[in-house]
């Protein structure tokens, strides 16, 4: 019941611009606004959403010793991550790994100069702060409970600029203490909807004030959990729970990317991470199946679930995680696992959907070119 979820700083806030709420990770969350998901995705990438992601997970890693090295070494034996590596002001991607190579959630990591700030799934950050507090030594474990508002698309900066100018400044993957109109704030310039934007963690007293703000902006509309899931899908971006978990392996999810050439065989400090042996075999001689797009023809989507058959007579190949239309491209777009010899782009596959064949072609990742700010 409704009754039991919990609650964002901003929920007063969704009720009040008439949004529909459901149950999503334990919380009471906009699925979409009196606007609609198409219109909220279209504007999303033309201009600029607000998104409000507060059920994330904001973990701060505080070493003993008081030097952030220390830190990052033990959090890399729990990541495949160069974490030692990473700037003071900087962020990177990077996933839980278990003994056998699969994934227990991604995750974001953020070098704050004297701590590390990771951001984790909903879904998975109880998990995700047991992990930590069982698995490092020399680190406080402090779980944040702040608000986390995300602000996407090519006209974010001019929307957040009015707040803060300096924002003007920052890089993608930078990450910075700011006053946003004089609310203290940590700011990275990040998102997962593949275009430029920032997400903005701030005291929970503060979020409902910072994002009315934003939404008095004239190119920012509120967008929902429906338009975030469209967004990220065409970003070619993963989910947990549906496109990688504890039976994906980085390597057939295709997040090889993530694991830098410092953890890697021959690196600075390869391997020591739960499942290192398996994730750098296959780094080394490839994985049996790969995650790959696929745009299946005509106008009828292919969801989550749906079995995938190749050319030759047989039972299914693999199988769609992640699908649904694409308002960017005025078509359906899929996500989905298939072995490596029917991986390359341009293979024609089929889809089961209700009962009929339907042909859907290989595609490379991500369906929409990223907007990030890189320079």
């Amino acid at each position: 019941m409704a009754d039991e979820l919990a609650e964002t700083p901003l929920h007063a806030l969704h009720v009040g611009l008439g949004a529909r709420m459901v149950p999503f990770a334990g919380y009471d969350m906009p699925v979409q606004y009196p606007t609609g998901i198409l219109k909220e995705h279209l504007h999303t990438r033309t201009a600029a959403g607000l998104f409000d992601v507060s059920h994330m997970g904001q973990i701060a890693l505080r070493p003993v010793s008081g030097d952030v090295a220390d830190a990052a070494r033990a959090l890399e034996r729990l990541v495949p991550t160069d974490i030692l590596g990473l700037a003071p002001g900087r962020q990177r991607y990077g996933f839980f790994t278990d003994a056998a190579g699969g994934i227990l959630d991604d995750l974001m990591v953020a070098n704050r100069g004297d701590h590390l700030l990771l951001v984790v799934n909903a879904a998975r950050k109880a998990h995700d702060l047991a992990l930590l507090q069982a698995g490092l030594d020399g680190v406080e474990v402090e779980p944040l409970d702040r608000g986390l508002v995300a602000l996407q698309g090519p006209a974010a900066e001019a929307a957040l600029a009015e707040l803060c100018p300096d924002v003007r400044g920052m890089r993608f993957m930078d990450v910075r203490a700011l006053e946003l109109g004089g609310v203290p704030a940590i700011v990275s310039r990040s998102g997962y909807t593949g275009e430029d934007g920032f997400e903005i963690s701030l005291a929970a007293r503060d979020t409902a004030d910072v994002a009315q703000r934003l939404l008095a902006s004239p190119g920012v509309l509120p967008v929902g959990l429906g338009a975030r899931d469209s967004l990220r899908l065409e970003a070619g971006l993963c989910l947990w729970g549906h496109d990688i978990d504890e039976t994906t392996t980085p390597v057939e999810a295709a997040l090889e990317w993530a694991i830098p050439p410092a953890r890697r065989a021959g690196g600075a400090r390869s391997g020591g991470f739960p499942g290192a042996e398996v994730i750098l075999g296959q780094i080394a001689s490839g994985a049996a199946r790969r995650r790959v797009g696929l745009l299946p023809e005509g106008r009828a989507p292919m969801r989550e679930g749906v079995a995938l058959f190749g050319a030759e007579p047989g039972g299914p190949v693999g199988r769609i995680t992640s699908g649904g239309f694409g308002p960017s491209l005025d078509a359906p777009v899929a996500m989905g696992y298939v072995p490596m010899e029917l991986a390359a782009p341009e293979t024609r596959l089929s889809g089961e959907l209700r009962g009929r064949m339907l042909p859907a072609t290989v595609t490379r990742l991500p369906f929409v070119r990223p907007g990030y700010r890189r320079a």
